[in-house]
């Protein structure tokens, strides 16, 4: 029988690697490249009669006075632009009246354009969708933590389950974010409200998954009472690992057809799943259960005993 657990040492090891660039680019401001849902801005989808090519649109939307709008293009050929409050670089004109100088300028830029959507998002709606993303994100830890302290109340130490299970998937939420973080500061890549979406929904199948491990591993260890129980995780592991590849797989193969063939609105959104549903396939066989193991084994208070040991006096 393969020994996963034996090798748990070098699991974390790759876990640290994968992370420690994402954490090195959150503590370089800016951390993330935040969208309008959380810096307050404009929104609007606009659709010209004329083709036109993106540059030119960025091109106008400079002259005009918004060089740092951000621009794309939707799959059926209108474009989706993003800028500061238009009020703010109109001279604090009103929103209304600096949105139709806006829309008359590129009338007589590109002919007539239609706007199919517009939205603005305030300094306080952005600074309280800040905080409550971050509360939805702690409540959901805590609400796990404590279902699955309750959930396996029937093993010994319950609690170091739901810690495990908690630790997964923070560390799924870390490589999601940090990945975004490089890829902010690489290609421009915003966070929006859609991205909290995604973490929370990672965050999920994370659990989901982890349970699946978790739950084997309870019924091993009531079907073999006095096995070891590095033997019993190993076991556990391996019965369930072709279920968790394949459920994941499928899931995958989804998200990845998505992400090309989407559309660029939604982009972001199946980027941020991809990336945690790889990570949380991961974490839940590699990280949750080994973590359990290295806890029950003492491997914590061995490292700590190690790093804080006393240097051997001088003769």
């Amino acid at each position: 029988m393969f020994d996963l657990v034996g090798k748990r040492h070098y699991f974390f090891l790759l876990s640290l690697l994968v992370i420690l660039p994402g954490v090195v680019s959150l503590l370089i401001p800016p951390a993330l490249r935040l969208g309008i849902d959380f810096t307050s801005g404009t929104t609007m989808t606009l659709r010209f009669q004329r083709p036109v090519e993106l540059a030119e649109l960025r091109a106008a939307f400079a002259d005009l006075g918004h060089p740092d709008a951000i621009i794309q293009v939707t799959g059926g050929g209108d474009f989706i632009v993003r800028t500061r409050p238009l009020s703010e670089l109109e001279g604090g004109a009103g929103e209304e009246s600096a949105r139709s100088r806006l829309v008359e300028a590129l009338q007589g830029r590109f002919g007539p354009v239609e706007v199919l959507d517009f939205a603005t998002i305030s300094p306080v709606v952005a600074a309280e969708t800040v905080r409550n993303s971050a509360l939805a994100v702690a409540a959901a830890s805590v609400g796990i933590l404590l279902y699955l302290t309750f959930a396996f109340r029937s093993v010994r130490h319950p609690f170091r389950y739901g810690v495990c299970a908690v630790v997964a998937l923070l560390h799924d939420a870390l490589v999601v974010v940090g990945s975004f973080s490089i890829l902010g500061k690489i290609s421009g890549l915003e966070v929006d409200t859609l991205f909290i979406t995604a973490l929370l929904t990672v965050i999920g199948f994370s659990v989901h998954d982890t349970i699946v491990v978790f739950d084997r591993i309870r019924e091993n260890a009531r079907k073999l009472p006095g096995a070891d129980f590095p033997a019993v995780v190993n076991y556990s592991l391996l019965q369930t690992l072709g279920r968790s590849l394949n459920t994941s797989l499928t899931v995958i193969f989804t998200l990845t057809a998505l992400l090309l063939f989407g559309g660029v609105t939604i982009r972001s959104f199946v980027l941020a799943l991809l990336i945690g549903i790889v990570s949380g396939t991961y974490s839940s066989i590699f990280n949750a259960s080994m973590l359990l193991v290295a806890w029950n084994e003492g491997d914590f208070g061995r490292l700590t005993r190690r790093l804080f040991r006393p240097a051997p006096a001088g003769r």
